[in-house]
Parts: structure tokens; sequence; C-alpha cells
């Protein structure tokens, strides 16, 4: 079986190119990936904690769902794929804002992301898959903002980055 492919894109989000996922984060390369925020009817934040067999940050806990596009398919179409995929349901996303970091998450891997966030609302039966997944719930934000100031080390770093902009946007779109 091949090698999943990334796209490697430049701060503005044209392709470059294509490469392997492990490689592309062996040499820590900017690559497009997206992050998915999934809300209940209450306000709640729906999080995951990642599978123990994943190849980095096993175990952290992250926001619902986060991925890369394949080589070709577009950003909105992969998370819904990848929603499905992962979570074991769907949902309408929208786009909310995208943003740049670069994180050593260990193993000599470092996560260098163009990240694209959707977010969302869910009501329903959600079925893991549990190579992916070892663990979910529904989460109030303040107590989640709580535990990542607590123990951030239990988070995966593009979480803690933009955990504060998705709740900054909510706040400003609730008043």
């Amino acid at each position: 079986m091949m090698e999943e492919q990334v796209i490697l894109v430049d701060h503005q989000d044209n392709e470059l190119g294509q490469m392997g996922k492990l490689e592309v984060h062996e040499k820590g390369l900017l690559h497009r990936a997206f992050s998915i925020f999934i809300f209940n009817e209450t306000g709640q934040l729906l999080i995951h904690q990642r599978a123990a067999g994943k190849y980095h940050c096993p175990g952290r806990w992250t926001n619902t769902c986060c991925s890369h596009p394949r080589p070709g398919e577009e950003i909105q179409d992969a998370a819904a794929r990848r929603l499905v995929e992962e979570m074991g349901f769907s949902a309408e996303i929208q786009p909310l804002f995208s943003f740049v970091y670069h994180a050593d998450v260990g193993g000599g891997l470092v996560e260098h992301e163009l990240d694209h966030v959707f977010i969302g609302r869910y009501e329903g039966v959600v079925a893991p898959d549990p190579s992916e997944v070892s663990d979910f719930k529904y989460v109030d934000m303040d107590d989640l903002i709580q535990d990542v100031k607590q123990g951030p080390d239990r988070y995966t770093p593009w979480f803690r980055v933009c955990l504060p902009q998705v709740t900054e946007l909510l706040a400003r779109w609730a008043a």
C-alpha cells in the first residue's frame, strides 16, 4: 500500500507539490491540513483522544476531527469525508478561519501546517474508528479552556493554538 500523500503549500496556501505524510513530518515542511470543531445544542465541544497507535501525539486529546486533504481533493470535501471516516457521522460544516503553526510533536517529527478550521453542530450517535480514536466526549468550553491551561501536554499542539481563536470567534457571534 502506497503511503498517504499530503499537499505541500506556501503561506498563502498555494500548492507546491506533494510528498509522503511521514517524510513531510520528518522534514517539518509546510502542508495543508484541516481541523473540525463540532458542537452540540448546548454549546459543548466534541473532543477525542487520539488512539495509542497514532504515529504522533498518541493518547492526546484534540478537536473533533483533524487530517489532511488528498491531492486533488477540495479542503471542505476532505473534511466532510474524514469526519465520517474518523468519527462515524456526517454533519454540515462551515469554514471558520485558517492559521499556520509549527510544533515539535516528538519522535523526530514536526507538524508545520496551514490548518483550515471548520465548525458545525451535531446531535446524534458518535461511532469513531478505534484505530483513530480511543475515547471521545462533549465538554463545556469554560471547563476545557481551564483544563488546557492546567495540563497543556494532555492536548495536541494544533488544538492548543486554535482553541483560543475558536473561542474568541464564538464569543463575538454570541454577543
